[in-house]
């Protein structure tokens, strides 16, 4: 778990323990894991950008490589034998030794409109990178949109049309629709977190105004909010090896406080794809509860399909069910803002 004060490792299965504060207390934004090898990412405030490598039990902090201006690193990805960072201010950075040095590959931010991106409430920042293995990249950025390349990072474009729009996004008019400017054509700009299913070329997202699903590598997305009892949240999760499962934590809305909808923690998963959704919770607080669950604090692991997350006031949440119930694992920890998990 990536916390505001610094990396948690919770060992175990059925005893579970938790160590940390890890990191120096530095804020993680995001943690990835192979092997023996751990990476944590973040900075900000008092702390440089960077990101923090584990190897023979040892911690070392690198900032070589991230440019002036760059405030923190929001997510961290594998791509074969290099490591990709996202940052703030959006850009995109690899690193060919294990994370300790890196450099920028510039052509994400050369693409048309660039230099009109305009930020969340978090910032500008490139916080979800996804990769197939065969030199094909996506970033998710707030409030830009998504953005997908073909050849490892050397040239980009913008993947934000909906599928039921015919014709490039880019053609139409654009307006103001009370959330930021974008096309008729195209899905809201601000991505919150976009994960892989299980089939070639599916895509998960949860986005500022909804859910939504794209079955050609985000060439074209679909909205599957129906059925949710909202349309804000910011993780989504998906099933390692069954396409049509995934789970996302829902939100009262951005401006009524962003917590459980009446006060009722709850998970809700959809079998069919985001055809319909139904809600699990057994375990979970069932009243006053105003807790947040943040766009990288959930995840799911590819071994068992246990699904695991975080909340800004500390808990942690594992179900060993696929959502059917849920069990707190560890509390009283800061705010967390990444779960990720590693299987040895």
């Amino acid at each position: 778990m990536g916390t505001n004060k610094g990396l948690f490792v919770i060992h175990g299965a059925e005893e579970w323990r938790v160590e940390g504060p890890l990191c120096g207390g530095m804020g993680i934004n995001h943690a990835l894991g192979h092997g023996e090898r751990l990476w944590a990412a973040g900075g900000g405030g008092w702390y440089p950008a960077g990101v923090w490598r584990r190897e023979a039990g040892e911690w070392t902090l690198s900032s070589a490589g991230f440019e002036d201006g760059v405030q923190s690193v929001w997510s961290l990805a594998r791509d074969g034998d290099r490591l990709l960072a996202g940052t703030k201010p959006a850009a995109l950075y690899q690193s060919h030794d294990n994370g300790a040095t890196w450099a920028k590959l510039p052509g994400l931010n050369a693409v048309p409109g660039a230099d009109q991106w305009q930020p969340g409430a978090a910032g500008l920042t490139l916080h979800t990178i996804l990769t197939d293995g065969h030199g094909g990249i996506w970033v998710g950025i707030s409030a830009a949109g998504v953005f997908h390349s073909p050849d490892g990072g050397v040239t980009w474009e913008a993947r934000n049309r909906r599928s039921n729009r015919p014709g490039p996004a880019g053609d139409l008019p654009r307006h103001w629709d009370g959330e930021e400017i974008r096309a008729e054509g195209e899905i809201f700009h601000c991505v919150h977190n976009m994960m892989w299913g299980a089939a070639p070329g599916l895509i998960y997202m949860q986005n500022h105004q909804g859910v939504y699903r794209s079955r050609d590598g985000a060439l074209s997305w679909e909205e599957v909010t129906e059925g949710l009892p909202s349309t804000f949240g910011f993780p989504i999760a998906a099933h390692p090896r069954d396409a049509g499962t995934v789970w996302t934590f829902p939100l009262n809305g951005d401006s009524e406080g962003r917590f459980p909808p009446d006060a009722r923690a709850a998970v809700w998963r959809s079998r069919d794809g985001g055809e319909s959704w139904e809600k699990t919770g057994e375990g979970l607080p069932a009243k006053h509860c105003f807790f947040t669950v943040l766009r990288q604090g959930m995840a799911v692991d590819a071994r068992d399909a246990g699904v695991y997350f975080g909340t800004n006031s500390g808990s942690v949440f594992a179900s060993r069910d696929e959502g059917d119930s849920w069990v707190e694992i560890a509390r009283h920890l800061p705010t967390v803002l990444c779960v990720e998990v590693v299987t040895p």
